[in-house]
């Protein structure tokens, strides 16, 4: 199973202004890419509906690992399309998962830069963020995943843009999900 460095940054409008504007001009523009998702946030995993609306595609992705669990994380994906993406809602909701997920619109805007893929993002939840990732192959060596961890870090360096600790980003979906659980509550 191929696995999935990935880091994350959260920032204000101003940055991601000039973040896009710098990936325009020295990285690869991978063009837009607008997602509706079903997240359905587990205890050690993360599963995933996703309604791809700019390029008309849907997919069920599991990701094993949370955000805040490391940068790591094993990843399943299965392609479906758009018509299947309400049904495949339907049988994990019924599946026990309901109570467990969450949906957001991702305005998305993908590039290329130093070797790193980057999507600078904006979700309701998340503001302005990026995400940074290096896709290894099956099973990669210590060595491998230090060197993606380090690539990322040298290119969000380069772009002048903080990473999020681990720390920061368990505290940060802590957050989330207690507030989340709150609205239930109230509703």
């Amino acid at each position: 199973m191929p696995v999935e460095i990935e880091m994350r940054a959260r920032f204000s409008q101003e940055v991601h202004e000039r973040l896009v504007a710098r990936l325009e001009r020295d990285g690869d523009d991978l063009g837009h890419d607008d997602k509706y998702i079903y997240f359905y946030v587990l205890p050690d995993q993360l599963l995933k509906v996703t309604d791809n609306i700019t390029t008309d595609t849907g997919k069920i992705t599991l990701k094993g690992g949370k955000i805040g669990q490391g940068a790591a994380f094993p990843e399943t994906e299965i392609p479906i399309g758009r018509d299947d993406i309400a049904a495949a809602v339907r049988i994990f909701n019924a599946l026990g998962f309901e109570s467990t997920m969450h949906e957001a619109y991702n305005a998305r805007r993908n590039f290329r830069f130093g070797g790193v893929e980057i999507a600078v993002k904006w979700s309701e939840a998340w503001g302005y963020h990026a995400e940074f990732e290096v896709l290894l192959d099956d099973e990669p060596s210590p060595a491998e995943v230090m060197a993606a961890h380090e690539r990322i870090a040298a290119v969000a360096r380069e772009l002048d843009v903080i990473l999020m600790s681990e720390s920061e980003l368990a505290e940060f979906t802590a957050a989330f999900e207690s507030a989340r659980q709150n609205s239930d509550a109230e509703s």
